[in-house]
């Protein structure tokens, strides 16, 4: 029997968590994509203000506080898709094909242009 993946496992955790708390039933699709912009919000605080070298080297203190952000962020979308029942790391692969012929290399390389635009 294979491993479980990272992913499954933190899912199986939140899914411990909520329902030992009884926060299933705020779990909804609404709820969570909501709580989860929330949680975006709250990472881009860190970033407000900064130029983008000052982004890029953050002291240890705000870097440990993006991590919780970020953090918070993963187990919000872990728990939105298993409430929808979406294999994450499915989803994310085959985004990942799809993009890599939405930008072929020899089209973006170095370029920020959205594909609508070369």
């Amino acid at each position: 029997m294979p491993n479980k993946s990272e992913l499954l496992i933190l899912r199986d955790k939140l899914r411990v968590f909520a329902e030992a708390r009884e926060w299933d039933q705020f779990h909804t699709p609404k709820n969570l994509s909501m709580a989860l912009m929330v949680e975006v919000a709250e990472l881009m605080e860190h970033f407000q203000w900064l130029t983008e070298a000052q982004s890029l080297d953050l002291a240890a203190e705000n870097k440990a506080a993006v991590s919780e952000e970020l953090a918070d962020i993963l187990l919000y979308l872990i728990r939105l898709s298993d409430k929808l029942g979406v294999d994450l790391q499915q989803a994310a692969l085959c985004k990942l094909e799809k993009n890599a012929v939405k930008y072929p290399v020899e089209q973006v390389r170095g370029s920020a242009k959205k594909y609508s635009d070369y």
